[in-house]
């Protein structure tokens, strides 16, 4: 069971560096002219916080996602490599 534990752990850092590498190559793809496409972005979340007021406790909670074609990309490569490791 801890072999199957450590596995998800290590997809899920493959996942993220994937989403995070695949970003930052889709941000510096914007500025290449035929390359645009990588760079197409959608976000996903909250556009405004979430205020819980409890008058002892308050509480914000926000989340906002912007995913790229490049870091769809990067998290596919990330499960391919995975997969082959």
């Amino acid at each position: 069971m801890a072999t199957k534990e450590k596995n998800i752990w290590i997809l899920l850092v493959f996942l993220l560096a994937g989403l995070v590498i695949g970003g930052l190559l889709g941000k510096l793809a914007s500025g290449v002219p035929w390359l645009w496409w990588l760079s197409y972005e959608q976000s996903f979340g909250l556009e405004s916080p979430l205020l819980l007021d409890f008058k002892v406790l308050e509480l914000t909670l926000g989340l906002m996602l912007n995913i790229n074609v490049a870091s769809i990309i990067g998290m596919g490569l990330a499960i391919f490599i995975y997969k082959k490791v």
